[in-house]
């Protein structure tokens, strides 16, 4: 009997050793998908109204940035009735642009991440029924770290001035790619385009407009666009 229960213990023993030392080794070699080496904060947002429907903007310390747009559930027959201005949508329902995002963005990105307790809670705003924006998740995550939060809207100042800062990095790349779209089929369009895009510079709505300098610089280097464009 008492072989046996020392075999037992041993047994036991053996188990919790394999136990801690498997979650060593996890903590020694994390997943790169859950637990990147580079600080990263990913934006995303799904709206089925919107056009696009979804859009993810990633940020990595470095300023290594990434923006993706697609419309997951819009019908061929049903994007080809879209109006004119979301066309470009429509009919490219991936697009996707990389770029490097200025330094004081995304020192803000990581900073206001940190205010908001790397996105270790729960944001969303429940004290009453609000109009659907969007379904809206924040994820930060490091080495050590890995955290999300969904929220249509939030209280946070953190949260809130990260939403406002992603959706205008979205809708500087969503110029950019309507510009590529009028400039390839409707160049007529782009007068239209480019005063919206000013109204929208004028209230510090455009961001990171480096991005998007190649399709400005191949309008401004046409001579067969309107003089006014």
């Amino acid at each position: 009997m008492k072989r046996f229960l020392v075999s037992l213990l041993l047994t036991a023993g053996l188990c919790a050793l394999v136990v801690v030392a498997l979650a060593m080794a996890a903590i020694q070699n994390p997943d790169p998908k859950l637990n990147p080496p580079i600080p990263t904060v990913t934006y995303e947002c799904y709206w089925e109204a919107a056009r696009p429907q979804f859009y993810s903007v990633i940020v990595q310390s470095t300023g290594n940035t990434t923006y993706l747009a697609r419309n997951p559930s819009l019908p061929t027959e049903q994007a080809a009735a879209t109006p004119d201005a979301a066309r470009a949508a429509a009919f490219d329902p991936d697009y996707r642009i990389a770029f490097t995002m200025s330094q004081p963005n995304r020192e803000k990105v990581i900073r206001l991440a940190e205010q908001a307790n790397f996105f270790n809670g729960d944001f969303d705003y429940t004290k009453h029924n609000l109009a659907n924006t969007g379904r809206k998740t924040l994820t930060y995550a490091d080495i050590s770290r890995h955290f999300q939060t969904v929220y249509n809207y939030s209280e946070n100042k953190a949260i809130q001035e990260l939403t406002l800062l992603f959706q205008n990095v979205a809708g500087t790349m969503e110029y950019g790619r309507k510009l590529a779209f009028r400039y390839k089929y409707d160049k007529l369009g782009l007068d239209a385009e480019l005063k919206a895009m000013e109204e929208e510079a004028a209230n510090h709505n455009l961001v990171e407009v480096q991005a998007i300098a190649s399709v400005l610089q191949q309008i401004a280097d046409d001579p067969t666009v309107l003089n006014i464009a």
